[in-house]
């Protein structure tokens, strides 16, 4: 526990020795680096994970990969299973399931780039861990402590998504489901907030930046940031992710598309490849200030 820590709002120090011990920062200097494949996360280079929201075709998907490698973008983001809001479908608002794990599958194969994509049902896991190098629990089902434990069993990588609605008192309760199945290799991941309001019609969340210094003095788990999920708009997207570098975000997640205005799902959010490539130099120019590189 860090000396001298008072009792918080949120997360007391009680807490941090009784329940989130695992999770919990044991002194100034603690911190974590999660080794996916090569790739460090709490280090001092900022892995990216870009992508479409969904798998929709092997052709986009692979389209995608190449460019990312081109770009020394480590990890591709896809869903294939997807946790969608409404239980109504069309052709094109969908899930692709298996075939979009082929989709993945292909890309990985023909690019060498890393796949992080979501688990909906611990059934599907030997599929998903077919193809995914982290595995990514999303907002929904962080607190689906069964999902919870059998994906830390498999000794994947997780990325652990907040709930909107979660303080993270239950974030890092969360957490610790999964380090105490003994699976260390943990990646937490601030995307977004309910709140009264939100500056636009169409977006539901607010980023809560204010998360990751105090998350960063709670625990010794790298910190990611999804800006894309929390402000449901592509022209804050870019403002958003430069300044998750500035507080301190340890990986990025962003939703890249090659037609953001035609993408399956969430179309409003999703940027171009143009608008990745300034946004990627942008980050990089922030992250060097803060004596780290992407």
């Amino acid at each position: 526990m860090i000396e001298n820590r008072a009792p918080g709002k949120d997360v007391t120090a009680k807490d941090l020795l009784e329940k989130f011990p695992l999770t919990a920062k044991k002194d100034l200097s603690h911190k974590s680096l999660i080794n996916v494949n090569g790739v460090i996360f709490g280090g001092k280079k900022i892995p990216l994970m870009c992508g479409p929201n969904m798998a929709e075709s092997e052709e986009l998907v692979v389209d995608v990969a190449r460019f990312l490698r081109r770009h020394n973008v480590d990890f591709l983001r896809a869903g294939a299973f997807k946790p969608l809001s409404f239980p109504y479908r069309s052709p094109n608002y969908t899930e692709t399931r298996h075939a979009g794990l082929r989709f993945l599958k292909s890309a990985k194969q023909e690019t060498g780039i890393q796949i992080i994509t979501e688990v909906m049902e611990a059934k599907y896991l030997d599929d998903i861990c077919g193809v995914a190098d982290v595995l990514q629990i999303g907002a929904r089902n962080m607190q689906n402590y069964p999902l919870l434990i059998d994906c830390a069993k498999t000794g994947f990588p997780i990325m652990l998504k907040r709930h909107f609605g979660c303080s993270l008192r239950d974030l890092l309760g969360a957490a610790e489901y999964i380090l105490n199945s003994g699976n260390q290799r943990l990646i937490l991941c601030e995307r977004g907030v309910v709140a009264p309001h939100t500056h636009r019609d169409s977006s539901r969340f607010l980023l809560d930046l204010q998360a990751v210094p105090a998350l960063h003095e709670l625990t010794h788990l790298p910190i990611a940031v999804d800006p894309s999920h929390a402000c449901f708009w592509r022209h804050w997207v870019g403002p958003l992710a430069c300044a998750s570098v500035a507080v301190g975000a340890d990986a990025l997640m962003l939703e890249v598309h090659p037609d953001p205005e035609n993408a399956a799902v969430d179309p409003l959010q999703a940027i171009s490849y143009e608008d990745f490539e300034q946004l990627r130099n942008k980050i990089q120019n922030i992250s060097l200030a803060m004596d780290r590189v992407i």
